[in-house]
Formats: structure tokens, sequence, C-alpha cells
């Protein structure tokens, strides 16, 4: 591991052990920085900002990679939900853990919920130009996309409630929720 991937992880992990001590709204980024070893600059030069710490969200080019290898006779709902189960079912178990406390502390956090609804944006735009890309109707894909995203923004939400291990049996619920026949988790036919 390099010198920065270990300052960036001690950032991180600072930030999260901080976070359930005090909540996120009462740490200051300088209190991180201490906690890490390293100055308030460094932690500006590995994270733009402090909800970055709790809310980076490197899915998306997976979720969208899946959802656009998806066999092109799926309709764009079962795609996406398939899709989404497919890049979801990547996750392993020490991304889980770690997932889950982020998750619990934005769940906590008013001003972090906010951070949280621009990034499941970010991913329906994603999903979105996959689906356009695979043929669908433009109006259409922004429709499937935001349900498919609301659904598992909602579903992650609650498995951080729980101590399930895996958050794939809650994706697969709510996914199916939004169409029985779509969320095969793990499906790739």
């Amino acid at each position: 591991m390099s010198r920065s991937q270990r300052t960036r992880e001690a950032l991180l992990t600072a930030a999260l052990e901080l976070f359930a001590e005090r909540g996120y709204d009462a740490t200051t980024t300088s209190a991180i920085a201490e906690r890490a070893g390293v100055s308030e600059m460094t932690l500006f030069r590995h994270f733009a900002t402090k909800s970055a710490l709790v809310v980076e969200d490197p899915y998306d080019p997976l979720i969208a990679a899946a959802v656009a290898a998806r066999p092109a006779d799926e309709s764009p709902l079962a795609a996406a939900a398939r899709g989404v189960a497919d890049a979801w079912g990547a996750v392993v178990p020490p991304e889980a853990a770690a997932m889950r406390e982020q998750l619990r502390i934005v769940a906590s956090s008013a001003s972090l919920r906010g951070v949280i609804a621009q990034r499941s944006h970010e991913t329906e735009a994603a999903v979105t130009t996959a689906l356009v890309g695979r043929g669908a109707d433009r109006a259409d894909a922004v429709v499937v996309a935001a349900a498919v995203i609301a659904g598992l923004t909602a579903a992650l939400l609650e498995w951080s409630t729980t101590d399930a291990a895996d958050p794939g049996p809650a994706i697969t619920g709510a996914l199916r929720a939004l169409d029985p026949d779509a969320a095969d988790a793990g499906a790739t036919t």
C-alpha cells in the first residue's frame, strides 16, 4: 500500500471513529486530521469536503456497466433492476461493514441526507445513460432509473439498521417490490 493510500485509510478510519463518538455534525475536519496524524490541508487533498469522508460512492461506474451489460431483450426496468443486483453482488463483506457504518452516520445527520440525495441523483443519471445506451426511450429511462435507485437507497438505509452482514437480500427484496420478475439477484441472463 502506498503512502497516499495509507494516509487515505487513516483519514477514513479517524473520521468514522470520531463520527461514531461525537456525531457527524459535531466532528471537525481539524479533529479528524489530528486523529489521523496529518494536517487539515492533507485531509482536503484526499477529500474535497467533510461529507466526502462518508458518502464517497465508487459504485456508479460498476452499476452503469452492469446495467449496460444486461441482455438487449430485457425491458429497461428488468435491465436496471438486474444490473443493480449484479453490481451489488460484487460487494465483499469488508466493504459491506464499512458501508453499513457510513450509512448509519448518514441516516443520523440531516446535513448528510441532502448529500446522499445528490449522490443518488448522480447514480440515477449513470443508470439513465446506460439505459439510453441500450436503446431505451430517455423519458422511460429517467423514470426507471429514479425508481430503481430510490428502491436501492431505501433498502440500503434499512439494511444499515440491522445486523445482517450482507446487503444483498435487502437489495433484492427492494428490487422485487418494483418488479417481481426483474430482481433475480446475481442473475446474468
